[in-house]
């Protein structure tokens, strides 16, 4: 594992040199989104909703709308804040276990120690242990100030970040306010069946069987040589990414316009005052030469990879 954080964490004058380490991680089986046609690779772009053009995240600021009016947070903006860099654990205080409610619970990480010496961080572990308390602290993580739990977890400190009171929703339900009466024959039947279910919980015993499968069918395929060429997916590649597409676009319907009027445009002289936009479209169209042919070189290629697969599954 490759340490997130490091810093200190202090309570009172003890002061234990720590790493911090992520607790968990996804198990889930990586996957995108592909055209089902050609197989090739769906691309997102960061379209202006009133110009229409792809935005680089250079050109990107942040927005907050309250319903009807919207305020634009520049960089300069949000940099004027003041950013949460301290490499400090301060533990704010210690409280009884049971009252860390665990709808508050949020990430996991581990806390290692990092320090040849290991008695200031065995001092905090023993501490906790028998006091059976949560240390309630205050962390910087990602230049954002988090309060969190640390407790104790299988010999190490584990540090729980916490949702903030006005995160958590409260339980508001209409018939939350019935209060139904309860035999006590139901209740005991209730209790009876509870206690034929009742055994230690052991999470190793536990699989995510859709993972399992979906881990299955794809192994599957790939024994049976159900594959594309990843290379493929792609299509072509020329630096601008999703632009790219977006641009050869432009220029093929430039042409079929242009050829739909059927005439040329002279190239325009000085002191005609020829308009711009003209200019612009002439240009297009020549430029626009040039990237037809690429794409019914490509065109082909994928005509030429469809029919070799037909002939393969045929076989």
């Amino acid at each position: 594992m490759r340490a997130i954080w490091k810093g200190s964490l202090s309570f009172g004058l003890v002061n234990v040199p720590v790493k911090l380490y992520s607790a968990t991680e996804d198990h889930d089986v990586p996957l995108h989104q592909v055209h089902d046609d050609d197989g090739g690779r769906i691309r997102y772009q960061r379209k202006c909703e009133i110009c229409g053009e792809v935005v680089p995240f250079e050109h990107i600021d942040k927005a907050y709308d309250d319903g009807e009016q919207t305020v634009v947070l520049t960089k300069s903006d949000l940099a004027s804040l003041p950013a949460e860099r301290s490499r400090d654990i301060d533990v704010v205080e210690f409280v009884p276990s049971e009252q860390v409610d665990a709808i508050r619970l949020d990430r996991s990480y581990y806390l290692a120690p990092d320090s040849s010496s290991m008695k200031a961080y065995a001092l905090l572990r023993r501490t906790l242990e028998e006091t059976e308390r949560t240390a309630i602290v205050r962390i910087s993580l990602r230049q954002r100030t988090r309060l969190a739990a640390l407790r104790v977890h299988d010999e190490v400190l584990l540090l729980q970040t916490l949702l903030w009171d006005d995160e958590v929703r409260e339980a508001e339900f209409p018939g939350l306010d019935e209060h139904p009466r309860v035999a006590e024959n139901e209740l005991k039947m209730a209790q009876q069946l509870v206690e034929s279910f009742s055994k230690d919980f052991e999470p190793e015993n536990f699989d995510d069987e859709y993972q399992v499968q979906l881990r299955q069918l794809v192994e599957a395929k790939l024994e049976q040589g159900d594959t594309l060429d990843t290379e493929e997916t792609f299509g072509r590649e020329s630096g601008g990414g999703g632009e790219v597409l977006d641009l050869m676009e432009a220029l093929r319907q430039s042409v079929e316009r242009r050829r739909g009027e059927g005439s040329k445009t002279a190239p325009a002289k000085k002191g005609t005052g020829k308009k711009a936009s003209e200019t612009k479209s002439s240009g297009a169209a020549s430029t626009a030469k040039k990237p037809a042919s690429a794409a019914s070189r490509s065109s082909s290629k994928k005509t030429s990879t469809a029919a070799g697969r037909s002939r393969k599954a045929a076989s």
